[in-house]
């Protein structure tokens, strides 16, 4: 009987789940972050031209 009641009681599984999705994302980002790290830190965000210029050499360079 107290198996049964045991098996049935489903109280925090939710929470539970929400926590593992957590923290699958959380590492799915650090990883990202691990194998973009050079290009985050090489590149400065705020100067687009200079990245559509290295996108279209880089375009031109491998036809």
């Amino acid at each position: 009987m107290v198996l049964k009641l045991f098996i049935k009681d489903e109280h925090g599984q939710g929470a539970a789940e929400y926590i593992l999705l957590f923290g699958a994302i959380i590492i799915i980002a650090m990883v990202a972050l691990i194998i973009y790290r050079d290009y985050i830190y090489s590149v400065n965000p705020l100067n687009s031209s200079a990245d559509v210029n290295r996108v279209r050499s880089s375009s031109t360079a491998s036809s």
